[in-house]
Protein backbone atom coordinates (compact mmCIF):
# COMPACT_ATOMS: atom_id res chain seq x y z
CA UNK A 1 0.00 0.00 0.00
CA UNK A 2 2.80 2.21 -0.02
CA UNK A 3 2.29 3.06 -3.33
CA UNK A 4 -1.00 4.12 -3.26
CA UNK A 5 0.29 6.68 -0.36
CA UNK A 6 2.86 8.11 -3.18
CA UNK A 7 0.18 8.66 -5.70
CA UNK A 8 -1.89 10.47 -2.96
CA UNK A 9 1.30 12.17 -2.12
CA UNK A 10 2.60 13.36 -5.83
CA UNK A 11 -1.52 14.15 -6.39
CA UNK A 12 -2.15 16.22 -3.06
CA UNK A 13 -3.60 19.15 -4.73
CA UNK A 14 -5.57 17.45 -7.23
CA UNK A 15 -6.96 14.84 -5.28
CA UNK A 16 -9.78 16.79 -3.47
CA UNK A 17 -10.81 18.05 -7.03
CA UNK A 18 -11.53 13.93 -8.47
CA UNK A 19 -12.75 13.00 -4.92
CA UNK A 20 -15.68 15.63 -5.77
CA UNK A 21 -16.01 14.47 -9.11
CA UNK A 22 -15.44 10.45 -8.19
CA UNK A 23 -18.38 11.37 -5.57
CA UNK A 24 -20.89 13.34 -7.92
CA UNK A 25 -20.80 10.65 -10.50
CA UNK A 26 -21.28 8.10 -8.08
CA UNK A 27 -24.29 9.58 -6.18
CA UNK A 28 -26.01 10.35 -10.03
CA UNK A 29 -25.48 7.89 -12.62
CA UNK A 30 -28.44 8.61 -14.60
CA UNK A 31 -26.76 11.75 -15.31
CA UNK A 32 -23.37 10.70 -16.34
CA UNK A 33 -23.23 7.54 -19.33
CA UNK A 34 -20.52 4.99 -18.86
CA UNK A 35 -18.53 6.43 -21.10
CA UNK A 36 -18.53 9.26 -19.56
CA UNK A 37 -17.61 8.05 -16.24
CA UNK A 38 -15.01 5.71 -17.76
CA UNK A 39 -13.61 8.00 -19.38
CA UNK A 40 -12.99 9.92 -16.26
CA UNK A 41 -11.33 6.58 -14.18
CA UNK A 42 -9.60 6.37 -17.54
CA UNK A 43 -7.75 9.49 -17.74
CA UNK A 44 -7.53 9.76 -13.92
CA UNK A 45 -5.59 6.38 -13.71
CA UNK A 46 -3.18 7.11 -16.30
CA UNK A 47 -2.15 9.99 -14.21
CA UNK A 48 -1.62 8.75 -10.74
CA UNK A 49 0.05 5.44 -12.41
CA UNK A 50 2.65 7.77 -13.66
CA UNK A 51 3.48 8.88 -11.12
CA UNK A 52 3.28 5.89 -8.84
CA UNK A 53 6.22 4.92 -11.25
CA UNK A 54 4.43 1.88 -12.95
CA UNK A 55 5.92 1.78 -16.65
CA UNK A 56 3.00 -0.52 -18.78
CA UNK A 57 4.01 -2.56 -21.56
CA UNK A 58 0.74 -3.68 -23.80
CA UNK A 59 0.25 -5.59 -26.60
CA UNK A 60 -2.83 -7.26 -28.56
CA UNK A 61 -5.37 -4.32 -28.29
CA UNK A 62 -6.18 -5.35 -32.27
CA UNK A 63 -7.50 -9.11 -30.68
CA UNK A 64 -10.55 -7.19 -28.92
CA UNK A 65 -13.31 -7.18 -30.65
CA UNK A 66 -14.67 -4.52 -32.51
CA UNK A 67 -18.60 -5.14 -31.18
CA UNK A 68 -19.07 -4.66 -27.37
CA UNK A 69 -20.65 -7.68 -25.41
CA UNK A 70 -17.56 -9.53 -24.29
CA UNK A 71 -16.14 -11.07 -21.23
CA UNK A 72 -12.37 -10.53 -20.45
CA UNK A 73 -10.76 -13.40 -18.68
CA UNK A 74 -7.18 -12.79 -17.42
CA UNK A 75 -4.83 -14.31 -14.23
CA UNK A 76 -4.93 -12.32 -10.96
CA UNK A 77 -2.49 -11.20 -9.08
CA UNK A 78 -3.54 -8.46 -7.42
CA UNK A 79 -5.09 -5.36 -6.59
CA UNK A 80 -3.48 -3.10 -9.66
CA UNK A 81 -4.79 -5.57 -12.35
CA UNK A 82 -8.29 -3.60 -12.77
CA UNK A 83 -6.46 -0.42 -12.58
CA UNK A 84 -4.26 -2.01 -15.44
CA UNK A 85 -7.21 -2.52 -17.43
CA UNK A 86 -8.09 1.32 -17.04
CA UNK A 87 -5.22 2.44 -18.79
CA UNK A 88 -4.84 0.28 -21.77
CA UNK A 89 -8.46 -0.66 -22.68
CA UNK A 90 -10.68 1.91 -24.34
CA UNK A 91 -14.27 0.89 -24.13
CA UNK A 92 -15.83 0.82 -20.97
CA UNK A 93 -16.34 -2.47 -19.11
CA UNK A 94 -17.20 -3.99 -15.54
CA UNK A 95 -15.32 -6.63 -12.70
CA UNK A 96 -16.69 -9.26 -10.91
CA UNK A 97 -14.66 -8.26 -7.83
CA UNK A 98 -14.70 -9.66 -3.69
CA UNK A 99 -17.01 -7.53 -1.27
CA UNK A 100 -13.69 -7.08 0.04
CA UNK A 101 -12.90 -4.39 -2.03
CA UNK A 102 -15.75 -2.13 -0.56
CA UNK A 103 -13.55 -1.62 2.61
CA UNK A 104 -10.72 -0.09 0.51
CA UNK A 105 -10.77 3.54 0.32
CA UNK A 106 -11.14 5.44 -3.61
CA UNK A 107 -10.78 1.59 -5.07
CA UNK A 108 -14.01 0.95 -3.65
CA UNK A 109 -15.24 4.07 -5.58
CA UNK A 110 -13.27 3.20 -8.80
CA UNK A 111 -15.28 -0.03 -8.87
CA UNK A 112 -18.36 1.47 -8.28
CA UNK A 113 -17.81 3.99 -10.71
CA UNK A 114 -17.43 1.30 -13.05
CA UNK A 115 -20.33 -0.69 -12.44
CA UNK A 116 -18.71 -3.69 -11.19
CA UNK A 117 -20.78 -6.32 -9.63
CA UNK A 118 -19.45 -7.77 -5.78
CA UNK A 119 -19.41 -11.42 -4.61
CA UNK A 120 -19.43 -12.69 -1.17
CA UNK A 121 -17.27 -15.98 -1.95
CA UNK A 122 -19.10 -18.00 0.70
CA UNK A 123 -22.85 -16.76 -0.24
CA UNK A 124 -23.02 -19.65 -3.45
CA UNK A 125 -26.61 -18.81 -3.83
CA UNK A 126 -25.34 -15.01 -3.98
CA UNK A 127 -22.57 -15.69 -6.22
CA UNK A 128 -24.90 -17.12 -8.44
CA UNK A 129 -27.36 -14.49 -9.06
CA UNK A 130 -24.66 -11.99 -9.59
CA UNK A 131 -23.29 -14.43 -12.43
CA UNK A 132 -26.36 -14.54 -13.54
CA UNK A 133 -26.89 -10.55 -13.67
CA UNK A 134 -23.52 -10.60 -15.52
CA UNK A 135 -24.74 -12.80 -18.02
CA UNK A 136 -27.71 -10.74 -18.92
CA UNK A 137 -25.78 -7.39 -19.26
CA UNK A 138 -23.39 -9.37 -21.60
CA UNK A 139 -26.01 -9.78 -23.86
CA UNK A 140 -27.00 -6.40 -23.53
CA UNK A 141 -23.45 -5.21 -24.90
CA UNK A 142 -21.46 -4.73 -21.75
CA UNK A 143 -18.04 -5.73 -21.07
CA UNK A 144 -16.68 -7.79 -18.19
CA UNK A 145 -13.62 -8.23 -16.88
CA UNK A 146 -13.74 -12.18 -14.96
CA UNK A 147 -10.41 -13.57 -12.70
CA UNK A 148 -11.40 -17.28 -13.48
CA UNK A 149 -8.63 -18.12 -10.47
CA UNK A 150 -11.30 -16.75 -7.96
CA UNK A 151 -8.61 -15.22 -6.11
CA UNK A 152 -5.07 -13.66 -6.61
CA UNK A 153 -1.90 -16.15 -7.35
CA UNK A 154 0.80 -14.67 -4.31
CA UNK A 155 2.72 -16.76 -6.46
CA UNK A 156 4.20 -13.89 -8.89
CA UNK A 157 3.77 -14.39 -12.42
CA UNK A 158 2.70 -17.98 -11.93
CA UNK A 159 -1.01 -18.73 -12.29
CA UNK A 160 -3.62 -21.24 -10.72
CA UNK A 161 -5.91 -23.13 -11.59
CA UNK A 162 -9.43 -21.71 -13.97
CA UNK A 163 -12.39 -22.30 -12.55
CA UNK A 164 -14.44 -23.73 -15.42
CA UNK A 165 -17.55 -21.99 -13.92
CA UNK A 166 -16.82 -18.62 -14.52
CA UNK A 167 -16.77 -19.04 -18.26
CA UNK A 168 -20.71 -19.86 -18.24
CA UNK A 169 -21.54 -16.22 -18.03
CA UNK A 170 -19.61 -16.03 -21.44
CA UNK A 171 -21.13 -19.12 -22.51
CA UNK A 172 -24.57 -18.42 -21.29
CA UNK A 173 -24.38 -15.05 -23.30
CA UNK A 174 -22.75 -16.71 -26.51
CA UNK A 175 -20.35 -14.08 -26.49
CA UNK A 176 -16.43 -13.33 -27.49
CA UNK A 177 -14.27 -14.74 -24.78
CA UNK A 178 -11.06 -12.47 -25.02
CA UNK A 179 -7.66 -14.22 -22.83
CA UNK A 180 -5.55 -11.41 -21.31
CA UNK A 181 -1.85 -12.59 -19.84
CA UNK A 182 -0.81 -10.17 -17.25
CA UNK A 183 2.75 -9.73 -15.18
CA UNK A 184 4.31 -8.48 -12.36
CA UNK A 185 1.04 -6.28 -11.44
CA UNK A 186 1.25 -7.91 -8.10
CA UNK A 187 4.02 -5.77 -7.68
CA UNK A 188 2.63 -2.79 -7.44
CA UNK A 189 0.44 -2.58 -4.46
CA UNK A 190 0.89 -6.00 -3.00
CA UNK A 191 4.37 -5.28 -2.33
CA UNK A 192 6.11 -2.85 0.25
CA UNK A 193 8.51 -1.27 -2.74
CA UNK A 194 7.90 1.78 -4.17
CA UNK A 195 10.70 1.60 -6.94
CA UNK A 196 9.67 2.02 -10.67
CA UNK A 197 8.23 -1.15 -11.94
CA UNK A 198 7.73 -2.52 -15.70
CA UNK A 199 4.22 -4.57 -15.88
CA UNK A 200 2.65 -6.12 -19.01
CA UNK A 201 -0.63 -6.69 -20.25
CA UNK A 202 -1.22 -8.82 -23.43
CA UNK A 203 -4.73 -9.10 -24.91
CA UNK A 204 -4.76 -12.85 -26.56
CA UNK A 205 -6.69 -13.52 -29.87
CA UNK A 206 -10.27 -14.26 -28.75
CA UNK A 207 -12.67 -17.12 -29.00
CA UNK A 208 -15.75 -16.16 -30.59
CA UNK A 209 -19.05 -18.64 -29.97
CA UNK A 210 -18.50 -20.89 -32.95
CA UNK A 211 -15.38 -21.08 -31.77
CA UNK A 212 -16.02 -22.83 -28.22
CA UNK A 213 -19.68 -23.87 -28.86
CA UNK A 214 -19.11 -27.38 -28.52
CA UNK A 215 -16.61 -27.44 -25.49
CA UNK A 216 -17.60 -27.99 -21.76
CA UNK A 217 -16.68 -25.08 -19.64
CA UNK A 218 -13.55 -26.85 -18.27
CA UNK A 219 -12.27 -27.39 -21.71
CA UNK A 220 -12.66 -23.85 -22.34
CA UNK A 221 -11.04 -23.02 -18.71
CA UNK A 222 -8.11 -25.12 -19.58
CA UNK A 223 -7.74 -23.71 -22.90
CA UNK A 224 -7.65 -20.11 -21.95
CA UNK A 225 -5.53 -21.14 -19.10
CA UNK A 226 -3.02 -22.71 -21.34
CA UNK A 227 -2.84 -19.75 -23.56
CA UNK A 228 -2.43 -17.25 -20.98
CA UNK A 229 0.27 -19.39 -19.17
CA UNK A 230 2.26 -19.59 -23.08
CA UNK A 231 2.18 -15.78 -23.24
CA UNK A 232 3.67 -15.29 -19.84
CA UNK A 233 6.63 -17.61 -20.46
CA UNK A 234 7.00 -16.24 -23.59
CA UNK A 235 7.06 -12.75 -22.31
CA UNK A 236 9.15 -13.40 -19.71
CA UNK A 237 11.90 -15.55 -21.99
CA UNK A 238 12.01 -12.18 -24.09
CA UNK A 239 12.20 -9.87 -21.29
Amino acid sequence: MKRILLMALKSVFQLPLWLILLNKYKKHPEKYDEKTRYSFLSHLTRIVNKRGGIRITCTGTENLPKENGYVLYGNHQGLFDALLLLETHEKPFATISKIEIKNIPFLRDVFTLLGSKFIVREDVRQSLTVLNEVTAEVKQGRNYLIFPEGTRSKMGNQIQEFKGGSFKCAMNAKSPIVPLAILNSYKVFDTSSIKKVDVQIHYLKPLYYEDYKGMKSNDIARYVEEAIRLKIAEAEMNA
